[in-house]
């Protein structure tokens, strides 16, 4: 279906779906700026209230959240020197030395920025780039989906925390959680205790809420009260078109991290925390003053924040072209797609190409939304800082609940979504990554799909089993996800290694 920009640009123009927009990026940063809260949070919890509408303005909203969150966790790095998302976390080597200078509207505005330019590149490249990987995979058959699956749960599992058998666990609970319900060949029940409430299946859309939402709750609950550390922030005239004009002058440190948080956004589940520390790094070896890095130097603000914000485009593309997230904010959108009926891959775009690359110009204009209301309410966002932990708590919990209550209508929807909390909270206290057991319980259909078409294709050869492993594309596949494993090993020997040296 070929894309028409005008139909696009009147539908995104239309003051509801503007107002929507611009709430949902408003929504993006409150959760982004909060320490605790994250973007895949806000994603979760605005999904089920999105069931409703169109599924453009829906997927749009969501992105916008995405977006605005990646953006906002760049507020609390600065003036508290605490991070709002693990991605914000090299923002504090030189954006909290610069508040702590008297120069905190110079580094929010510069974070502000860098985020646009760097949403604004990654969703230039999602333009460009997704359609001819959507034409690539159409090699892809059953044995491809599985595999692809496959590759997409070591990487995620080796790059979503620091121990890869932890990774692989979370992984497989992902899987477990998946396989609950009725088998899709046989029709037998499986994992349902004789509960009539398990047959159809763990409802996805509840399960992430609670996942994700519960367990940062609690969290946040317990933790101490960092509003006292707070930088102070006096406006300076001027400031906006100065800083503006310093950050555009950073051609070569914007140029490397775009660059940088592209290619890493593509890497499935590598994410904006893996993108800004690489961007912060590289950009430091190309500065003419690298021995400034740390103490408060505004390259140091921009290389970060423009990577990581840059990801968001990078890690749809594959969500978009192969259903493969490249973050977890990302999963939560795959999750939203396959709640409304949309299938991502080269059919997307063919049958439904005024959808997707409506979507794409929606992000564009949500990295403006964020600019206008970055400019126009940094002071208030940062006042949202100061509010009492009780407060951001139980709103998380209502929202939780309600959003998950309104999808069905079922209360068992709300235990669903509380098991999946309890769940969540004790994973992470073992220094899990949560990532890995949503992707393995979102892509546990696909890969089970594919698995069991591949053998049914296969019933014909003398030996069904190497069907799966016959195909080119598959020997590729299964090839580049023995290299993610080993690269991991390797690399868990090398830090026991340095550790221990550093130790003696």
């Amino acid at each position: 279906m070929p894309f028409d920009l005008s139909l696009a640009v009147a539908y995104l123009v239309d003051p509801l779906h503007l107002l929507l927009m611009a709430a949902s990026v408003a929504f993006g940063i409150i959760m982004g700026a909060v320490p605790g809260l994250t973007s895949t949070l806000g994603v979760a919890l605005l999904l089920p209230f999105t069931f409703g509408l169109d599924p453009t303005l829906a997927l749009i909203m969501l992105g916008s959240v995405y977006c605005g969150g990646e953006y906002g966790g760049s507020i609390s790095a600065i003036l508290l020197n605490t991070p709002g998302t693990a991605a914000a976390l090299c923002t504090t080597f030189d954006g909290h030395p610069l508040a702590r200078q008297g120069k905190a509207a110079l580094a929010l505005n510069a974070s502000l920025f860098a985020s646009v330019i760097g949403g604004l590149v990654g969703v230039c490249a999602l333009f460009f780039f997704s359609l001819p990987l959507a034409a690539a995979s159409m090699q892809f058959g059953a044995c491809e989906q599985f595999w692809l699956c496959v590759f997409a749960l070591t990487v995620v599992a080796s790059l979503a925390s620091g121990n890869l058998l932890k990774g692989v666990i979370g992984a497989l609970i992902g899987l477990l959680l998946a396989c609950v319900g009725m088998d899709p060949v046989s029709g037998s029940a499986r994992l349902t205790f004789n509960t009539l409430a398990l047959a159809g299946g763990i409802n996805v859309v509840p399960t992430l809420i609670g996942l994700f939402a519960i367990p940062q709750a609690i969290i946040l609950a317990s933790s101490a009260n960092v509003a006292a550390q707070l930088a102070p922030y006096t406006p300076t005239p001027g400031v906006f078109f100065s800083t503006l004009r310093k950050v555009c002058g950073k051609v070569k440190t914007l140029a490397i991290s775009s660059v940088v948080g592209i290619i890493v956004g593509i890497l499935p589940g590598a994410g904006g925390n893996i993108s800004s520390f690489i961007a912060y790094n590289e950009s430091r070896r190309f500065s003419r003053e690298p021995e400034k890095w740390g103490t408060g130097y505004l390259e140091g603000v921009i290389a970060p924040e423009c990577s990581n914000n840059a990801v968001v485009g990078g890690a749809q593309i594959p969500l978009l072209t192969l259903g493969i997230p490249g973050s977890a904010p990302a999963a939560v959108l795959l999750g939203a797609l396959m709640t409304h009926g949309i299938k991502p891959g080269f059919s997307l775009f063919t049958e439904n190409g005024q959808f997707v690359y409506t979507y794409i110009v929606g992000l564009f204009v949500a990295c403006l939304l964020i600019l206008a209301l970055g400019s126009l309410f940094i002071r208030i966002f940062a006042k949202i800082l100061t509010l009492p932990k009780i407060f951001t708590v139980t709103t998380i919990f209502c929202l939780a609940v309600a959003g998950s209550y309104s999808i069905r209508g079922l209360s068992t929807d709300v235990y669903s979504m509380l098991g999946a909390g309890i769940l969540g909270y004790g994973l992470l206290r073992l220094n899990f990554n949560l990532a890995p057991v949503a992707l393995g319980l979102i892509l546990g259909g696909t890969m089970e799909e594919g698995f069991k078409l591949s053998l049914l294709l296969a019933q014909s050869e003398e030996h069904p089993w190497l069907f799966l492993v016959s195909r080119p594309q598959s020997q590729v596949l299964i090839a580049l996800s023995l290299l993610s494993v080993a690269y991991s090993v390797h690399k868990e020997r090398k830090e026991k290694k340095n550790h221990a040296r550093g130790s003696c």
